[in-house]
C-alpha cells in the first residue's frame, strides 16, 4: 500500500507483520476536526497516521480544554484503548489535515493479542506516549506560555517534517489552556526574537536554533522519547 510506510510504528516491523496490518486497513484523508475519537467511549476504528497531526484534549465540566498530547506519523490513535477496559477520559480530532491508514478497532485488537511483535511495538509507543505525557504535565505548571509554546511548535515540526505550520488562534489558545490575548502575546515575543513568523491562522518556523532556545528544558525530554522511539531491537523470547 502506497505511503503505509510513512508511519514509523509500521516501518519498524517485519515484512509479515507489516502485511498483516496493510491486509486489514485502508488509507484515509483526515481533513482538519475529523473526529477519531470521544471520550467515554471506545472507538470503532483506530488509524496509523501517515502524515499531519491528532490532538488529544482534555475538558473540564465547565467546557475548558487543554491538548495533552500530540500523534503524528509515528503513532497510533486508538493504542491506549487496547490496554484494557478503562475508558479514555480525553477526545482526539484532527488538528492538521491528515492522511492515514484506519483499521477496525476490533480487528487490530486481535491482531494485538496475537502478534508478539505487534504487541510490543504498540506498547513502546504507548509507553512513550504516557512518558512524554508526564513531561508535559509538568511542562503546562512550571513553565511559561512562550516556553510553551516553542516547545509545542517544535514537537509539530519534528512531525509533519514542515517550517510552515497552519493551525488557528484559537487552538493554540487551547493548546496552551490560555486566553486567546496571551496567544497573540506569546506568539508576538517569539517573532519579534526572530524565532517565526505568525500570521492570523499560520506560523513559520525561520529560526529553529533560536526557538529550541526560547523553549523550556521539557522539549529535550520529549525529543529524546521520540527519537529513541523504535529504534531498538524488540527482546527475543526467553529473554
Amino acid at each position: 500500500m502506497p505511503g503505509a510506510t510513512n508511519n514509523l510504528l509500521i516501518a519498524s516491523l517485519s515484512l509479515e507483520s507489516r502485511e498483516l496490518l496493510i491486509a486489514h486497513s485502508s488509507p484515509v484523508t483526515l481533513p482538519l476536526r475529523t473526529v477519531l475519537y470521544r471520550a467515554g467511549s471506545v472507538p470503532t476504528d483506530a488509524y496509523f497516521m501517515t502524515s499531519g497531526i491528532a490532538s488529544v484534549v482534555g475538558s473540564t465540566t465547565d467546557g475548558e480544554t487543554a491538548e495533552v498530547g500530540v500523534v503524528g506519523r509515528e503513532g497510533l490513535v486508538g493504542a491506549v484503548h487496547l490496554l484494557g477496559p478503562a475508558a479514555a477520559p480525553t477526545d482526539c480530532f484532527i488538528q492538521l489535515p491528515a492522511t492515514g491508514l484506519k483499521i477496525a478497532y476490533a480487528k487490530l485488537l486481535q491482531i494485538f493479542r496475537s502478534s508478539e511483535e505487534i504487541h510490543m511495538r504498540i506498547l513502546e509507543l504507548v509507553q512513550e506516549q504516557a512518558l512524554s505525557l508526564s513531561q508535559l504535565a509538568t511542562c503546562n505548571r512550571l513553565h511559561t506560555a512562550e516556553e510553551r509554546l516553542a516547545r509545542w511548535l517544535l514537537m509539530v515540526q519534528d512531525r509533519i517534517q514542515s517550517a510552515k505550520i497552519d493551525l488557528t488562534q484559537e487552538f493554540m489558545a487551547q493548546m496552551l489552556g490560555a486566553q486567546r490575548t496571551t496567544v497573540t502575546m506569546v506568539a508576538g515575543a517569539l517573532q519579534r526574537g526572530g524565532s517565526i513568523e505568525y500570521k492570523r491562522g499560520s506560523v513559520r518556523i525561520l529560526n529553529r536554533p533560536e526557538l529550541e532556545a526560547a523553549a523550556c528544558d521539557c522539549y529535550a525530554v520529549t525529543q529524546r522519547l521520540y527519537g529513541n522511539l523504535f529504534q531498538r531491537p524488540l527482546p527475543q523470547a526467553g529473554q
